[in-house]
């Protein structure tokens, strides 16, 4: 996510570094950079200008404290004006009513429909509504089908009428559907089209005339750019829209629609979709994505996504079992489960900070886990509970088994006997501090600590 915008930042930030204070001149230079890379990444010509000017005007007037290199200070104020940008702060969606009506907007191939199921699913398991999808494409049989498809993915039902072909009609007998079988969300569907027109923005003024939304959502996907801002505007002039959502922020995005829609628009950015899975939805935290963008990773989102993961209970317990030294393979793969319901990987190893750089042209498949796996359910109850069975022969077996090779076996088990020796050792608080003392007398012999 925005790996090719964070690199250029980065080097923009170099002609700052060992500089002794902030001039007129090496800001010049510094924000020309800057511009450059705004730019670069799609950015609205204006929008980048503006930001630009408003840095340069705060850093000519901050005194560099002695603490502080002025490159340190650059970022800082770079950070600032980034989440000013974005929103300043999270703008949560408005689902109250009886029921709570979402209207989903946007082009075709936006990625709206999958959103809708997402939002649906997001709103049935972190808010504990009752969500009902209803599909009002009346032109794409396709897309009704999608959003069938979606539904009994998630267990969520889903309105339609193929027979009726005006979507006002279709979503305002949904929503009486709705009030008569206790639904108290209607998330709405809408037809897109290939490019904004006349007749797609009437159809979808009558719909929103017609029901009254709590909440217009504007679905754009992020790898469009600059489009992305001037499609989003021509909606919001017709439709007066509440928030953005921005798909496909897992791909090869370049970045300029999150930076520009804010200004342009002036609506905030709710909702971003990083990922094909239904839960690859997260809310938009401008602070948190100025974080990515300067190479400063995201570790709060990371925390958030493992508490939602790993409960107390199972935390504990599984306490308990590392200091009994009873940690075995059915423990180890069951924390592979839940890292792998986090999201994509290389998407969580970017929240790291200074991890994005490092993975830039590294290629992480999800699927990453997948021959570790293979060799667990290639043994058996008794191996994974007690691995210190696994002989020459049982590692023959589990190799073909999984399809994998004795070496590959022979590498898992010293991982996970390493791993199981690393994490009863940080269970004794004694240890810790051992290992805390050892590292420190290491630290003084080893360049560049």
């Amino acid at each position: 996510m925005f790996e090719n915008l964070t690199d250029k930042f980065e080097r923009a930030f170099k002609v700052l570094k060992g500089q002794g204070q902030i001039t007129e001149i090496n800001v010049a230079e510094t924000l020309k950079e800057v511009r450059r890379a705004l730019l670069d990444a799609d950015v609205n010509f204006k929008t980048a200008k503006e930001f630009t000017n408003k840095v340069k005007e705060i850093a000519l007037g901050r005194d560099v404290i002695k603490s502080v290199s002025p490159g340190q200070l650059m970022v800082k104020i770079c950070h600032e004006q980034l989440v000013e940008l974005m929103g300043s702060n999270e703008a949560p969606i408005n689902y109250q009513g009886n029921p709570g009506i979402i209207l989903m907007s946007g082009l075709q191939g936006s990625g709206k429909t999958t959103f809708s199921g997402k939002l649906a699913n997001y709103i049935k398991t972190k808010k504990g509504k009752n969500p009902l999808l209803v599909a009002c494409d009346v032109y794409r049989p396709a897309a009704i089908d999608q959003l069938h498809v979606l539904g009994e993915q998630l267990g969520i039902e889903v309105y339609s009428n193929r027979e009726e072909k005006n979507p006002v009609e279709i979503a305002k007998a949904a929503i009486q559907y709705a009030k008569s079988n206790s639904f108290n969300v209607v998330i709405i569907d809408t037809a897109g089209r290939l490019a904004v027109d006349e007749q797609m923005m009437n159809e979808i003024e009558q719909v929103k005339k017609a029901i009254h939304p709590t909440e217009t959502l504007f679905v754009v996907d992020s790898m469009t750019g600059q489009d992305a801002v001037n499609t989003a505007k021509a909606f919001n002039d017709r439709l007066n829209f509440d928030g953005v959502v921005l798909t496909k922020l897992d791909g090869d995005t370049r970045g300029g629609a999150a930076l520009s829609i804010k200004a342009i628009v002036d609506k905030p950015i709710k909702f971003i979709g990083t990922g094909e899975k239904m839960e690859a939805i997260d809310v938009f935290y401008p602070s948190r994505m100025a974080d990515r963008i300067l190479g400063m990773g995201d570790v709060v989102s990371l925390v958030e996504r493992a508490q939602e993961q790993f409960d107390e209970e199972e935390a504990k317990r599984l306490q308990r079992k590392i200091q009994k030294d009873q940690f075995d393979f059915n423990d180890f793969l069951n924390q592979l489960q839940q890292i792998k319901k986090m999201g994509n990987m290389k998407d969580l190893l970017g929240m790291l900070p200074g991890m994005g750089k490092a993975l830039k042209d590294v290629d992480i498949q999800d699927d990453a886990f997948r021959h570790i796996e293979a060799i667990i359910y290639s043994m058996t109850p008794k191996e994974r509970t007690n691995p210190v069975l696994i002989n020459g022969s049982r590692k023959n077996r589990i190799a073909a088994g999984s399809g994998t090779s004795v070496q590959e076996v022979n590498k898992l088990l010293k991982q996970f006997e390493d791993t199981r020796k690393m994490m009863k050792m940080m269970s004794n608080p004694k240890n810790m501090m051992g290992m805390m003392k050892q590292f420190n007398k290491m630290k003084g012999g080893m360049p560049g600590m």
